[in-house]
């Protein structure tokens, strides 16, 4: 690819932006809606889940294959072939009759999804050569993240309230035909000089040990924790997960390396993904229905009043960058997982009749936590491993954080689901109190993760992992 002046890298940075920003305000948006989805589509609260989970299920499903399928085909090829399919699963949303159909184009969008952020930073890595420049369109590109969580509730809430729900998705069209028409004009096509090769089999695990592990345990309140079809799900997803390892293990270019998991600071930084991004995304679904559907604020109103929360992350994530840079990932994933701890205990003080302030307090401690752990979670993941091998160890990582957003909405929904008593308005404050115990218990882990991935004896783990992948292939074909 030809050398690009400054002012052409920076219009290339500010289109994959855009893709970011779209994609991620749109989470925050969506959480805001779910009441007014309630209510037009008599939906329960499993519909409601799966409106966010079919797109997180689908997107953590599809991160890998998007990436390698840029690699081999052309990354702005992939990058707008997902612009056209999350514009046109945003517009096929907007017009969703009902819940089952808004479900299935919310999935339509993730396939979408899926090719804009991974393949973005790809662009972006390969557009900015200078190692400096390079870090500071990263830290841009992080900063967005932030910006978007912080619009997202505001732009959300005026939306719902002034529109309806359906706007939501409207603003993403005219975005996606902008971003369309300038890749094609701006952002060089790219390719791997040397492409991973397709791992369909190992793709059709994944994706069956995903869906079927959170179907389990969405459907689990209303079919029975020990019913035959629960069990079999999770009988499933653990016979494909097995699978998964045995398979990959045999091939030379596998979808998932097993091999990555020796590393303690990489399996760590999985699990820290899974548990800090679990948090997240249960701690916006479940305030969306506390704030509107038990306290009755509007959608702007609770959107005004999760927006501390934002802006704390905004406020933290650059702060954060700057400690790894200095002192390592340990200061900032521990004080990220105390933020999650002390926030899940602080709402398990909630009823029906909550301080403002005590939750505005809540809001503030769980965005900072926030705010400081996720700029550490993919520098904890490449620790240790070999240059070739960082960018699917961050591909890992981001994977991991979309299966953890999942989980989250999918395990909180279902203990609050299961814990109710009597009507929804009336039991859901107290029936929510074992999920935030959970959200707490999840930033513990991430506490004692936090010290033990960046011990003396996890950078050992990693070197050795690191030896690992000088060796021959062996039996793998």
């Amino acid at each position: 690819m030809p050398e690009l002046s400054q002012r052409r890298r920076l219009l290339v940075l500010a289109i994959c932006c855009l893709s970011l920003f779209v994609v991620s305000m749109d989470t925050t948006i969506v959480n805001l809606a779910l009441p007014s989805i309630e209510r037009d589509f008599s939906a329960g609260v499993s519909s409601l889940q799966w409106t966010i989970d079919a797109y997180t299920l689908v997107l953590a499903s599809l991160l890998m294959l998007s990436g390698s399928t840029a690699d081999r085909i052309g990354r702005r090829r992939t990058f707008q072939a997902g612009l056209v399919l999350f514009t046109l699963g945003s517009l096929l949303c907007s017009v969703a009759p009902n819940i089952g159909l808004l479900i299935a184009f919310r999935m339509v969008q993730a396939v979408g999804g899926s090719m804009l952020n991974p393949v973005a930073m790809s662009i972006i890595t390969n557009t900015f050569t200078d190692a400096r420049e390079r870090a500071r369109a990263i830290g841009i590109w992080g900063a967005v993240v932030g910006l978007s969580m912080a619009l997202g509730p505001v732009v959300g809430g005026l939306l719902v309230d002034a529109v309806g729900w359906r706007s939501i998705f409207w603003i993403n069209i005219p975005v996606g035909v902008a971003a369309l028409v300038l890749t094609a004009l701006f952002v060089p096509e790219s390719k791997a000089p040397r492409a991973r090769r397709l791992d369909p089999v190992g793709q059709l695990l994944v994706v069956v040990a995903l869906a079927s592990l959170t179907y389990g345990i969405i459907e689990a309140p209303h079919h029975g924790w020990l019913s035959g079809l629960t069990v079999a799900c999770f009988v499933v997803a653990a016979a494909a997960a097995a699978g998964l390892v045995v398979y990959e293990r045999r091939r030379a270019e596998p979808l998932l390396d097993p091999r990555f998991f020796a590393s303690a600071p990489f399996s760590g930084a999985t699990v820290i993904a899974v548990c800090g991004f679990a948090g997240l995304s249960g701690f916006l679904f479940l305030n969306a229905l506390y704030l509107q559907s038990v306290r009755g604020f509007t959608p702007l109103h609770a959107g005004l009043l999760t927006l501390p929360s934002a802006l704390a992350i905004f406020a933290l994530a650059p702060l954060s960058g700057r400690l790894v840079a200095a002192r390592g990932s340990r200061i900032p994933l521990v004080a990220g997982g105390l933020g999650l701890a002390v926030s899940g205990v602080l709402l398990t003080r909630l009823d029906a009749e909550t301080g403002i302030g005590w939750l505005v307090a809540a809001y503030v401690v769980f965005g900072a936590g926030f705010g400081m752990l996720n700029p550490p979670i993919t520098n904890t993941a490449v620790s240790g491993m070999p240059r070739a091998q960082a960018g699917v160890a961050a591909a890992v990582a981001s994977t991991s954080r979309q299966v953890g957003a999942s989980l989250g909405v999918a395990v909180l929904g279902a203990v609050v689901t299961t814990h109710i008593t009597g009507g929804f308005t009336t039991g859901f404050p107290a029936a929510s109190h074992i999920a935030w115990w959970i959200m707490a218990g999840c930033g513990v882990v991430v506490m004692a993760l936090g010290v033990l991935t960046t011990s003396p004896w996890a950078m050992g783990t990693a070197r050795r992992a690191t030896v690992l992948f000088d060796e021959p292939a062996g039996a793998r074909t």
